[in-house]
């Protein structure tokens, strides 16, 4: 699952007649990059939550064939976007019964998205990445390959994460954020993580948006 269905209001004025996603990085849209990426690693379905401006993304986009794959939208648009964990639970009966993944639609990685990943015993596993200069002081903390929520180290979420659809049985529809939860389930040692050291950047304002388009980051 691709999370596109967020205002932007960070990459305004930008924003207001494009849908973040679609914004062009290094010559085509920051969306496509991961669609690409994702049908060469192998997957082969694909959902995109979709609300502000959100008939742009299907009108660029189609059913997927013309890039190998075969993309469901999950509409938003009549009750407004549901943030992550909402959006994630409302595409629940698109996304089925087995481990999936999730990755921000804002974010320009060379990460290889793995569709065999096992989640084990674990609800979820997120990849982190180094502290970028906008989120100093990271999110969560490692003890080994166990994610906690403190620690004398803490790196930052990269968005990128695989998900066993029961971490979401107890959380109720509608607008909720991610966050909250994860640290929940963190508390509980059943979720699993890493660090990715390879090209990640949040592409969450213009000027981030300049910077890679100019090649400075």
């Amino acid at each position: 699952m691709i999370l596109a269905a967020g205002r932007g209001e960070r990459m305004r004025p930008l924003t207001d007649v494009v849908p973040k996603p679609l914004l062009e990085v290094r010559g085509k849209p920051l969306i496509l990059w991961h669609i690409e990426k994702l049908a060469q690693n192998g997957f082969k379905e694909i959902i995109i939550n979709i609300a502000h401006l959100g008939h742009k993304i299907p009108e660029a986009l189609g059913d997927g064939a013309q890039f190998g794959v075969k993309i469901y939208y999950s509409d938003e648009r009549s009750c407004g976007a549901l943030e992550s964990a909402g959006g994630i639970i409302n595409a629940l009966p698109l996304l089925g019964e087995e481990t999936f993944l999730v990755v921000n639609g804002d974010i320009f990685c060379d990460y290889d998205f793995d569709p065999a990943f096992t989640l084990g015993d674990k609800l979820a596993h997120l990849i982190l990445v180094p502290n970028p200069e906008h989120n100093p002081a990271g999110d969560f903390a490692l003890d080994g390959a166990l994610l906690c929520n403190e620690g004398e180290k803490q790196d930052t979420f990269s968005g990128i994460a695989y998900y066993n659809p029961k971490i979401f049985q107890n959380t109720k529809e509608g607008k909720s954020a991610l966050a909250p939860l994860l640290r929940e389930m963190a508390q509980k040692g059943v979720v699993s993580a890493e660090i990715f050291k390879g090209i990640w950047h949040d592409i969450g304002t213009p000027q981030r948006l300049e910077a890679i388009n100019r090649r400075e980051i």
